[in-house]
Order: structure tokens, then sequence, then C-alpha cells
């Protein structure tokens, strides 16, 4: 079995997409940790604040299947495939790392970019995985955030409630 995780990240309609995403995972995979829950102002663009946080579960797909699940979950929720990269989004659901995989291939990368360059990524990251070695740097990932300049992202945690 592999260890994934996942960021889940929304702005539209928050609170039904993260909790959308979530029982979504859960369905298909069951036990899903998660992260807090964290708000961040938008990324790229002029717009509403997003939530953001991490899952983790395992699964017998190999990385390919759970990005096709995951585009098949964002598709369910709204997710619009024709709007700019940089844009609102109902549900935007990223495979961060798949165990302990280095991959670059076509539109994949693993582990993901965004993992050192967000604080809304590397943050619920490190929260539920702290002692998890990062397969680029062999830094855990706890160090990584401890290390990571925390004031060039505005985050802060927001009360929600999990239970999906």
């Amino acid at each position: 079995m592999a260890v994934v995780y996942i960021s889940i990240g929304s702005n539209i309609e928050r609170d039904k997409y993260i909790r959308a995403g979530i029982n979504a995972l859960i369905a298909i995979y069951g036990e899903v940790v998660c992260s807090p829950v964290y708000e961040s102002i938008a990324i790229g663009f002029a717009g509403d604040n997003f939530y953001n946080l991490v899952v983790s579960f395992e699964t017998e797909q190999n990385h390919k299947q759970v990005g096709e699940v995951l585009s098949s979950i964002e598709d369910q929720n709204g997710r619009d495939r024709n709007a700019a990269k940089f844009s609102a989004r109902t549900l935007d659901l990223d495979l961060l790392l798949y165990d302990d995989l280095i991959i670059k291939e076509n539109k994949l990368t693993l582990p993901r970019p965004e993992i050192y360059q967000n604080a809304f990524v590397l943050r619920p990251l490190a929260d539920i995985a702290a002692d998890l070695l990062d397969p680029l740097s062999g830094q855990t990932f706890g160090k990584l955030w401890s290390t990571y300049d925390q004031t060039s992202q505005n985050l802060w945690p927001v009360p929600f409630d999990l239970q999906v």
C-alpha cells in the first residue's frame, strides 16, 4: 500500500466543497487523515480567500490512477477546466506525494513543487507529516516548515468541523 498526500483547496463555497472533497476521498479510499484547515489570500490573481488543508491516505492504486480519481472528483464538484490557471475554483485536489517517488513526466511532478513554494501547502503537510522525510532534500517536512520564511505568505488556521 502506498501512502499519498493530497492538498485540498477551495475559494468558492469553501465549506461545501472542502467537505465534498473529503467525503469523496473517504468513499473511495476509506480512512483519511486531515490537517487543520487554513485560510489564505488568493495567490496569482485577485479573488476570494482560499481554505486549504492536506490529507493523507493509503491506496493500492498507482500515482496515475490516483491523479485520475482526483480529476474526476474535481469535475464532479464543478471544476472549470477552461478557467485560467490562477483563478477561483470550487475544488482543487493536488497529488503532493506518492510514497517517496520522484517523478517528472508530462504534467506530473512529484514531489509537487508547490510544497516548497506555498505556506498553504507546506504548513498543513508538516502538521500531519512532520517526521516524514522529503524525498528531494532528505529533511523532514517539519524541518522544512521551521526554516520556511513564514512571513512571506499570510496564513491562519480557521475553525472548521471536519465531521463529514
